[in-house]
């Protein structure tokens, strides 16, 4: 059955739906598999201890950027109607957002995405932090921390269209958006022989980049079949969290689309990931101050990823591989806010990568 087919017999609710579970199911087996991490990425990178952690990263992303602008290229995909492109963005709502999201991933040992990894492996403090990021993402969208969002992404602001698009404004064009993909995926390459030959590295990487793409390739092709409006568009974890919480506590709920079936398909990836490599656990907090850190961090993470638009992979990966110039600014913020909080709590007490400190003397391991 073709697309066309499936989207005349099932409806484009239910086509992308169906698409989005896929496409999150197998995300979420990739990123499981490989470890893949933002935060463990940017931490090896400023402790001058560059491992997997950050070839897993530059791996996913260059393939996300390459594979993309290869689409571009070949009359796949349009992605200039996406909102990262389109629409009206905030310069100051990225910068400051991912200021506020770098600080808050590192607080929570971990982005959006990974904290929902772990928390379909057991992990209980990454569930409560998706809770708590889920609630602070809508609050922060239509609630009591809207007013306070809009204000700050008022401060500096660029039209959409052209002047938002990196390859645009700099007239690369998406030729020269290949070239800085592949220059990226050298560097990746670089990074990956050093650190061994790890095969879920480099399996879990390609695939998890390549999964950003198939979002992006995916909608479109849905909205090309399709006779009503269908929002082209990948991965991101902010607002699908925001609108599964909404359908929990609220009715009627949003009609179904791609991000109705992508969280639950990246749990499931991710269940499968850990049941394969018998890495299922139940964890919790060992003490108060734990606890106490985790929940400011996901409120960080929470506001920060609606106020720049997207969390890591939203914003770093999905809107990044179109060369969004908000989502690029926003992964300069993430990468300097993280570094900051990390130096600030735990790289200057000389805690290990990973560790929490809840008090000078005694390292707690999470």
């Amino acid at each position: 059955m073709t697309l066309s087919g499936a989207v005349d017999l099932l409806g484009e609710q239910a086509v992308l739906a169906l698409g989005g579970a896929l496409v999150g199911l197998l995300f979420g087996f990739f990123a499981q598999r490989s470890r893949f991490c933002l935060r463990s990425a940017v931490i090896e990178f400023w402790r001058g201890h560059a491992g997997e952690k950050l070839s897993v990263w530059l791996l996913t992303f260059s393939i996300a950027v390459v594979a993309v602008q290869v689409l571009v290229l070949a009359g796949a995909v349009d992605v200039s109607g996406a909102r990262q492109l389109s629409a009206r963005g905030s310069l100051s709502g990225a910068l400051a957002g991912g200021l506020l999201f770098g600080a808050g991933m590192i607080m929570t040992r971990g982005c959006a995405s990974r904290l929902l990894v772990l928390s379909a492996n057991g992990n209980l403090r990454a569930l409560l932090s998706g809770l708590i990021f889920a609630v602070t993402a809508q609050a922060s969208l239509a609630g009591v921390l809207a007013p306070l969002r809009e204000s700050i992404s008022l401060w500096w602001t660029v039209e959409g269209g052209p002047p938002r698009d990196l390859l645009s404004v700099t007239h690369l064009g998406h030729w020269g958006g290949l070239a800085v993909g592949l220059a990226w995926f050298a560097a990746a390459l670089w990074f990956a022989l050093r650190t061994g030959r790890s095969f879920w590295k480099w399996a879990g990487g390609i695939g998890a980049g390549l999964m950003v793409a198939a979002g992006w390739w995916f909608t479109f092709a849905v909205a090309s079949a399709s006779f009503q409006v269908v929002p082209v568009q990948a991965l991101s974890f902010s607002g699908p969290s925001a609108e599964w919480l909404m359908r929990i506590v609220r009715s009627p709920s949003p009609p179904p689309g791609f991000d109705f079936g992508l969280l639950p398909g990246v749990f499931a990836g991710s269940f499968l990931g850990a049941l394969l490599g018998r890495e299922l656990k139940l964890e919790g907090f060992s003490d108060g101050y734990g606890m106490r850190r985790y929940i400011a961090g996901a409120v960080f993470m929470g506001f920060g990823s609606m106020l720049a638009g997207g969390c890591a992979v939203g914003a770093g990966l999905s809107g990044g591989s179109v060369f969004a110039l908000t989502a690029w600014l926003t992964l300069v913020g993430m990468w300097s806010g993280a570094g900051v909080t990390d130096w600030l709590l735990d790289a200057r007490t000389g805690a290990p990568r990973g560790s929490v400190v809840p008090r000078p003397g005694k390292l707690v391991q999470p």
